[in-house]
């Protein structure tokens, strides 16, 4: 019998220390994993231009997170996005700041990972702009201003034509020509006027070059002298709020346009979203095995 028991107490102390060197192993895997992909990286984050709120908010995930070794890499969305293509096509890791709506998610299969710090915050909404005294100058571009809503499929369709080598004009015409019952709600109760000269501002992101040659389009048929200017976030904003600048349909709010809407408060007018439900965050290949931005400690 005590043959017996001292086998059975072996067995048990053989199978405990199995376990523990099973749990040693598993923890050192996740760190390897983890440590994987950040060399596979060169724990760089590729970013869009400095001055966008999803820079400034990516600067505050990498500090919230603990992610010391990591870097963001400012650039710009064109850049971004063929470092992006270029890895795809390879199958090789990356990692980008992303917003949706954007061409990148129905040209290639991403998901975003999970923010369970609640960095990037929660939906966003676009929001139209404009100037000080902008309606009693042109009230009729006001009006189309105001009734401007569309959704994410609309400004897709818009995106994949640029994307795919139609030029931005030819795009939005195209899409205008193709939805005129949609358009019909934008401008009804607007008068045509003859050569009024008005100005938009835009950030060179795709889904903004979509949405404000479009709505370019739309006040030049209602015989307005359009000027599209591209400007970082910044800029864009100052301009609207010093009057240089008319409207503006790319104010993401309320997060990544957060400070210049505190900044210049009281200096524009704010007509309410254009589309609802944007998001942003970081964006990877859903080939790639990582899940959350926990997981690049």
């Amino acid at each position: 019998m005590k043959r017996w028991l001292s086998f059975l107490l072996v067995l048990v102390l053989a199978i405990g220390l199995a376990a523990c060197g099973s749990q040693g192993a598993g923890n050192e895997g996740e760190e390897s994993t983890t440590a994987a992909v950040g060399e596979s990286v060169d724990y760089e984050i590729i970013g869009i231009d400095p001055g966008a709120g999803i820079m400034k908010a990516t600067a505050k995930a990498i500090e919230d997170y603990g992610l010391e070794d990591w870097t963001l890499i400012e650039g710009s969305g064109a850049a971004m996005t063929a470092a992006l293509k270029k890895a795809y096509d390879k199958e090789e890791p990356i990692i980008i700041t992303g917003w949706t709506p954007h061409w990148k998610f129905v040209k290639f299969d991403l998901k975003y990972l999970e923010d369970p710090k609640g960095v990037y915050g929660e939906e966003e909404n676009i929001h139209t702009i404009t100037r000080n005294g902008l309606v009693e100058d042109h009230p009729n571009a006001v009006k189309v201003l105001d009734q401007f809503h569309w959704t994410a499929d609309d400004m897709s369709t818009v995106m994949v034509m640029i994307e795919e080598g139609t030029k931005e004009e030819e795009a939005a015409a195209k899409w205008v020509e193709e939805n005129a019952e949609k358009v019909a709600e934008w401008t009804a109760g607007a008068e045509k006027v003859d050569g009024d000269k008005i100005t938009l501002a835009y950030v060179a992101w795709a889904s903004e070059i979509a949405s404000t040659n479009v709505l370019a389009k739309v006040l030049t048929d209602l015989g307005y002298d359009v000027t599209m200017t591209q400007l970082e976030a910044g800029p864009l904003w100052a301009g609207i709020a010093d009057g240089s600048a008319d409207a503006s349909v790319a104010a993401w709010l309320p997060v990544t346009h957060a400070d210049y809407a505190t900044e210049f408060e009281g200096k524009f007018e704010d007509l309410g979203s254009n589309m609802e439900g944007t998001r942003i965050g970081l964006v990877v290949p859903s080939y790639m095995d990582i899940n959350s931005i926990e997981d690049l400690k």
